[in-house]
């Protein structure tokens, strides 16, 4: 690959990653989902370090009024339950840092570099423990805070303790009282992401293969694709936290939030919808380029093959606008079913067209074009019962 080359490639995954940025912060003022529910947490610590500030350093005028937003900033978690156990954690630890680190102090006569190389190693070395969590560092770097500023006497201790108290308060309370962080719904926003960014990547595979696909091209759907396994591994962290976040959540019966989750059988549907993604992707990027060893189907192939493209996507579109809106009933769920089985008989409908155009390939366009035809056959099955449909017709014709 020439430096211009890998300067376009590098140009064109700096504009990608821009792209999903800007597709996540749309999502976070567009949809209610976990892109604006990280934004609100996001806000809540920010408000909590300041609000820990104001009242520890600004009107306690504490000496080292720094570990009370440190630590506000660090609790507000995903949970409440969560913000509990990591008070909890963060508290054991820091009080182990602190007592270790004074400790170190008198032992070396205040000798700044000699308490670091006495207490350093072991408090990393307990950092590591696993019932810790993300809180086992903090004891080292509390050690750090007290040796740097050798504040080894009972007073100073005692102001680095309940510095550190009120900071775990702060936290907790911000995200206990406001607007506490129930993920019930979490289950069904992140499942929502997997029809939703399905559909964008069909509807670029469909342009693509009506107006020509660069590797660039084809290695940023891939990329899309291999993405698809982020959400599934998302949706499967959302099942575990919508449990813990009722667990001493104010806002359980605050708000009553009785959201149906949608089925675990969803989860391994949509993997397989990823699976036959990254494989049709993968396809198509092998064949990308002047340069490829492949020889691509005609353009009659490809132009079928766009319409079953958009015709997946649609039924992705479906599914996402059922997922975000599962409680319509009567009329709007008729009409919800009817735009479903309309999308699915277009979709099978270019499915046969694309299956007509493929005859008369030959050579490496016929293992090209049998690959395609294979996984997306699997993915339309997956998304609209193609062998259903199949089997009734064969129940007709008898």
């Amino acid at each position: 690959m020439t430096v211009r080359e890998e300067a376009t490639a590098a140009a064109d995954r700096v504009r990608w990653e821009a792209a999903a940025v800007g597709r996540t912060a749309r999502n976070a003022v567009r949809y209610s989902g976990p892109e604006r529910d990280t934004m609100v947490q996001s806000l809540k610590a920010a408000g909590a370090a300041i609000a820990a500030w104001a009242l520890v350093g600004w009107w306690l005028r504490a000496p080292q009024a720094l570990l009370a937003p440190w630590t506000a900033l660090a609790l507000v978690d995903a949970t409440v339950y969560r913000s509990l156990r990591s008070g909890l954690q963060q508290y054991a630890v820091i009080l182990v840092g602190t007592l270790a680190a004074a400790a170190a102090l008198s032992l070396t006569g205040e000798n700044t570099l000699g308490s670091m190389a006495l207490v350093l190693p072991p408090l990393v070395l307990i950092g590591t423990y696993r019932r810790l969590g993300t809180q086992g560092i903090y004891g080292a770097t509390t050690a750090l805070f007290v040796i740097t500023y050798s504040s080894n006497d009972s007073s100073q201790i005692g102001n680095r303790l309940l510095e550190t108290a009120v900071g775990a308060a702060i936290g907790i309370a911000v995200n206990a009282l406001i607007l506490p962080p129930v993920h019930l719904r979490s289950v069904r926003d992140q499942l929502q992401r997997l029809p939703r960014e399905s559909a964008d990547l069909l509807h670029a595979i469909a342009e693509g293969s009506r107006e020509g696909w660069s590797p660039a091209d084809a290695q940023g759907w891939h990329d899309r694709a291999r993405r698809l396994e982020t959400i599934l591994s998302a949706v499967k962290e959302a099942r575990s936290r919508s449990a813990e976040s009722t667990r001493l959540n104010p806002a359980r019966k605050l708000r009553r939030l009785e959201t149906l989750q949608p089925p675990p059988a969803a989860d391994d549907r949509w993997s397989s919808v990823a699976d036959h993604l990254r494989a049709i992707t993968r396809t198509l990027g092998a064949v990308a380029g002047e340069d490829s060893p492949l020889t691509p189907p005609g353009e009659a192939f490809f132009t079928c093959y766009a319409d079953l493209a958009d015709g997946l996507a649609d039924l992705c579109a479906v599914e996402a606008r059922e997922l975000g809106d599962p409680g319509t009933s009567g009329e709007d769920a008729g009409q919800g079913e009817e735009t479903r089985e309309e999308a699915a008989r277009r979709a099978r409908e270019a499915y046969r067209e694309v299956a007509e155009s493929f005859r008369g390939q030959a050579g490496t366009a016929a293992a090209v074009g049998g690959g395609l035809l294979v996984e997306t056959r699997q993915l339309l099955s997956t998304l609209a019962g193609l062998e259903q449909e199949e089997q009734e017709g064969q129940g007709e014709a008898e």
